[in-house]
């Protein structure tokens, strides 16, 4: 590749916390964590608050869906699927231009910026390692996004 990957004009990136209109609450900061924490292990952008960032990281989860994949013979979930959808948008705020915009519905045939963790009570798996899986793996693809494109 020639050059870098990322934009060598913008150096700082404000990312406010994710928002959400579904009742399960803790999912929009753990998401923002992983998210700012991708930031600073993968691009060059330093994070800062509010009006001094050259560019504004913004997200708006979708849809949290939780889904039974399988059952026992008592009808006790025996495998789960817990499901993260969301809108993100990049923008520079120097010039008001927006540098990246996804926006997913949760749906079978799309797979952008939709995390998937399966998980299996029966084997000790719970819905919280479930939830960072799906975070984590949502948080790469966000920060995917800023790459500069080729």
């Amino acid at each position: 590749m020639v050059g870098g990957a990322y934009a060598p004009d913008i150096r700082t990136v404000h990312v406010p916390t994710f928002t959400t209109d579904s009742y399960r609450r803790g999912f929009e900061l753990q998401l923002t964590e992983a998210v700012q924490k991708q930031i600073q292990q993968r691009t060059p952008y330093r994070l800062t608050k509010g009006a001094g960032a050259d560019t504004r990281l913004t997200g708006h989860i979708v849809e949290i869906r939780k889904d039974v994949l399988t059952e026992n013979r008592y009808d006790d979930p025996r495998e789960l699927q817990l499901s993260l959808a969301v809108e993100v948008r990049w923008e520079d705020l120097r010039s008001g231009r927006v540098l990246a915009s996804q926006q997913v519905p949760l749906g079978t045939n799309t797979v952008q910026l939709i995390a998937n963790a399966d998980f299996a009570p029966e084997l000790g798996h719970s819905l919280a390692t479930a939830t960072q899986d799906a975070v984590d793996q949502l948080a790469r693809q966000v920060v995917g996004l800023m790459e500069t494109p080729w």
